[in-house]
């Protein structure tokens, strides 16, 4: 099993590399030498040196079978996926071939876009940067092009643009950043995934390694791989700087989550948190960071996108700067909260504005903040931690006025893997796990035909699970357990932190 998880990660490790090292290159010779020595490399020190302490008695032979048939055809997607990212013109590799939507459709163009305009435009929020100048504003959005790909708006504050604007350095080509970026998305993620699993033990740990290909394999996850939305490398992220926190790594943890938080805002939750468990060293970094971040941004940019964002800030916040509000079947698969109230307008409900969806936003803030500050007041046993971190920023993703199918199920999905992990193994916890999952990979791309509001009633079935598995984490968390009951999550022995695998 270590043998195979090692080639496994090695195999996934290369498909990252290739498209990244195109992007820097622009020579596929030497590419493909970086993606085979570097898919080699890490493969071996996997091996040698596994994150995990891999238990071969805590998966049973099932698990076992579906994590090697998902592996491989995680493995097949992928570099799929790879080969659409470093050759557009064959939308065949894409995740979704029949859907022009999705293989058009590309947020990470919005970040090349704004930075690229950062330094000359006076608003880096400005639709003409975006989208048509024929556009018809009651109409779905006709956005401008950047190659093969429709630009999409960019909805981030000012310093979000350091990274973008730092990798335009080495990628100044929009189809060379989007390689490079899907790299470096990737890269993130899978570090969270091996550093998350290593904080779980060896046996919880165990299961959640063999678990996580369904992560990749999800269809969600392909979409927004595919996209390059920021959303889930910033959660990634946000997981990242808690488990340095874990190991005293104060300096690089608050750094990334002042990154997480100045570019997504959400990920502020857990600075709410670390505040109520009274762990001032790691929010003094994280703020201090947040402050050097605001600082180089704008030496980088002025004032002047500040500006903008501040003008800007409400119509995000309140969800008029989303033009997704005026496609139906976009609002049919927004899995926010506060865009429930929309869902309610497609079934001829009245009164359901965005006003309506303010106030809705706002109650769910103030119960959002009280579920957090509870969940920092208790004591939470060391290998549940990264369970509890994830379902605090699922709710927060909630908080958004649009948060799309596309990558919305992604934070789920991986807490749904982790759930089962902690969980003692057996048939039902891996057939429950595996249900859950299918339910969490209904999707349906925008531009196939469908009435909205069948897609909202669909759609409402992966929204609901997403809620449910993060109430599931924090309910055991919140909810005092007798002296006598087991812990929350049995099968998963304490373990330090900074271990390593044998």
């Amino acid at each position: 099993m270590r043998f195979l998880v090692a080639i496994s990660l090695g195999l996934a490790a290369g498909i990252f590399l290739y498209p990244a090292a195109l992007g820097l290159t622009d020579s596929m010779p030497a590419a493909a030498a970086i993606a085979v020595l570097g898919a080699v490399g890490f493969g071996f020190w996997m091996h040698r040196r596994p994150i995990v302490a891999l238990d071969e008695t805590a998966a049973p032979r099932a698990l076992k079978i579906v994590s090697g048939v998902s592996a491989v055809l995680a493995l097949v997607v992928l570099a799929r996926l790879a080969v659409f990212m470093v050759a557009p013109s064959h939308p065949e590799y894409s995740s979704v071939p029949a859907s022009q939507w999705e293989v058009r459709h590309s947020c990470v163009s919005a970040y090349f876009v704004a930075a690229r305009a950062a330094k000359s435009a006076s608003n880096i929020y400005s639709d003409s940067l975006y989208t048509s100048p024929d556009d018809d504003p009651t109409k779905v959005r006709k956005a401008l092009m950047i190659g093969p790909f429709n630009i999409d708006v960019y909805e981030y504050p000012p310093p979000f643009l350091l990274l973008p604007r730092a990798l335009r350095l080495v990628a100044p080509e929009f189809l060379h950043f989007r390689m490079l970026w899907f790299g470096i998305y990737n890269g993130v993620l899978l570090l969270a995934i091996l550093l998350v699993a290593r904080m779980l033990g060896p046996a919880a740990g165990t299961r959640a390694i063999l678990l996580s290909p369904l992560i990749w394999l999800a269809f969600p996850s392909m979409s927004g791989l595919q996209k390059g939305n920021a959303q889930v490398m910033i959660i990634a992220a946000s997981v990242l700087a808690m488990l340095l926190f874990e190991r005293r790594r104060w300096a690089a943890g608050g750094a990334l989550l002042a990154f997480a938080t100045a570019s997504k805002l959400y990920p502020g939750l857990l600075l709410v948190y670390l505040v109520a468990q009274r762990r001032w060293r790691a929010v003094a970094w994280t703020a201090g960071a947040a402050v050097a971040l605001v600082a180089l941004s704008i030496l980088d940019l002025g004032w002047t996108q500040y500006r903008a964002f501040l003008v800007h800030l409400p119509g995000l916040m309140g969800g008029e700067a989303f033009p997704a509000f005026r496609n139906p079947a976009a609002m049919a698969i927004n899995y926010s909260v506060p865009g429930l109230v929309f869902k309610l307008k497609l079934f001829g409900v009245p009164g359901m504005t965005f006003a309506a969806s303010k106030i809705v936003g706002w109650l769910y803030t103030l119960v959002a903040l009280w579920v957090v500050v509870l969940a920092g007041l208790r004591k939470v046993r060391s290998e549940e931690k990264p369970l509890v971190w994830i379902a605090i920023l699922i709710l927060a993703t909630l908080r958004s006025p649009f948060l799309p199918q596309g990558y919305g199920a992604v934070p789920a999905i991986w807490l749904l893997t982790l759930v089962a992990a902690v969980h003692a193994p057996s048939t039902k916890t891996l057939f429950v796990t595996l249900l859950g999952w299918a339910a969490l990979n209904i999707i349906w791309p925008l531009d196939w035909p469908v009435d909205p509001r069948l897609l909202a009633i669909a759609n409402l079935i992966p929204q609901t699970l997403t809620i449910g598995v993060a109430v599931l984490v924090l309910k055991r968390v919140l909810v005092p357990q007798p002296e006598s009951t087991p812990p929350a999550f049995v099968d998963a022995a304490p373990r330090p932190v900074g271990s390593r695998g044998a």
